[in-house]
């Protein structure tokens, strides 16, 4: 009987060394299906409406989407995303341009005629600024240098590091 008492201690420490490979099995295929299918996913700080806010930043073949936890504790959801050509060849954005288009001014047209721009810690209402044709030229700065801003009213906007461009350079509408 004393025999029988020897042979358990190796028993046991087999039956936890196969249980540890199964839990490491486990454990490196769920990583390995999270990576296959979530592509690039971090949490990142950007600007929206004027506030540094958290939130869940995910890239997959040149899109991306944006996760932005509400105040209520919901979740609003964003995406994105596009394509470059390098020498006549399509490619997927990359995830740098990708946060660069997510670091750009924001317009939004509010229900009751409001027009805001925003961009990092700048709040800005433009709704009296717009000419004649629709179009509002507005100076906003960026880490002290200035930022040149085209919008035409409803009908997108662009910017610039150098001037401002015309609203005929951008987004041309063939209605009439």
């Amino acid at each position: 009987m004393q025999a029988n008492h020897t042979y358990r201690p190796v028993r046991v420490k087999r039956l936890v060394a196969v249980c540890a490979a199964l839990v490491a099995l486990f454990a490196l295929s769920a990583v390995a299906y999270a990576a296959d299918v979530g592509g690039i996913q971090r949490t990142i700080q950007i600007w929206l409406h004027g506030e540094l806010t958290d939130a869940v930043f995910q890239v997959e073949n040149g899109s991306y989407t944006l996760d932005i936890p509400n105040e209520d504790g919901t979740t609003s959801h964003r995406a994105g995303g596009g394509v470059a050509y390098d020498n006549g060849t399509e490619r997927p954005l990359t995830e740098e341009e990708l946060l660069d288009e997510l670091d750009s001014p924001e317009v939004e047209y509010k229900d009751d005629g409001t027009v805001m721009v925003y961009y990092h810690d700048q709040s800005l209402d433009i709704t009296d600024l717009f000419d004649e044709d629709g179009v509002c030229y507005l100076q906003l700065e960026e880490d002290g240098h200035p930022l040149y801003m085209t919008v035409k009213y409803q009908n997108g906007y662009a910017t610039s590091t150098t001037r401002y461009l015309e609203s005929w350079e951008f987004n041309t509408s063939t209605a009439d």
